[in-house]
């Protein structure tokens, strides 16, 4: 589903020019689950990042379904994200005084949805992180486990083909994460849905059914397992 060849990304000009990517070479198929570890500078958020088209690399080249994503052009891209990729960030970002069914409502409106299907679609994404009956309470009555799980059901509510999570539970206790990895676990198994997940904790990565790691701007490692 995904390609990257040789790609390469530098921050900056001159002497000051930092190169955060040294020619990766990653293939991910659809229906993988992917834990992307590294520590702080390694360059796994850039990684993630690019794939989320959230950047543009300096050099190499990406294939999306086939599609050669540093060909595109900002609003192509934009696109690409709007209608194939979801994400779960660590900080939430809900809406505060906004209802969980309106936050997940949200990029089914940018999408241009109608309202109908907007409010099936959203409801059913609910559901299924187990919010059924949460839906008119404000994201800032709910507590962090709930809010990530909101935050979930707004990236797939748009059924996307790969799910981006950045450190989906940096900001929760052990129980909340264990029961945010259990629903992205679900969510890759019985939906398959391909998921890259960015994280430093060993504990969560092992949900995941490969291990990459990165190392000074390049995969140092990459392990599978078999669940």
């Amino acid at each position: 589903m995904i390609k990257l060849k040789n790609v390469i990304k530098y921050y900056g000009e001159g002497e000051s020019s930092f190169q955060a990517l040294k020619g990766v070479n990653l293939n991910i198929q659809k229906g993988e689950f992917i834990a992307l570890m590294g520590p702080s500078g390694s360059g796994k958020s850039t990684m993630a990042n690019i794939l989320g088209c959230l950047d543009v690399a300096s050099g190499g080249e990406y294939l999306f379904e086939n599609v050669s994503v540093f060909k595109l052009n900002s609003k192509e891209r934009a696109l690409l994200r709007r209608f194939y990729i979801g994400f779960i960030f660590q900080g939430f970002n809900l809406l505060p005084r906004t209802t969980a069914l309106e936050n997940v409502e949200l990029p089914l409106l940018y999408r241009g949805v109608n309202k109908i299907e907007r409010r099936k679609n959203a409801l059913e994404a609910l559901d299924m992180v187990g919010l059924k009956g949460w839906e008119h309470h404000t994201s800032n009555k709910l507590s962090g486990g709930q809010q990530q799980r909101v935050a979930i059901a707004r990236a797939i509510a748009s059924k996307p083909l790969f799910l981006l999570a950045d450190e989906p539970t940096g900001n929760l206790d052990t129980k909340r994460s264990v029961e945010i990895m259990n629903i992205l676990k679900w969510l890759n198994k019985d939906l398959g849905i391909t998921i890259l997940m960015v994280t430093h904790e060993s504990e969560m990565a092992a949900y995941a059914n490969r291990e990459i790691h990165f190392l000074d701007g390049n995969i140092d490692s990459s392990k599978g397992r078999g669940n």
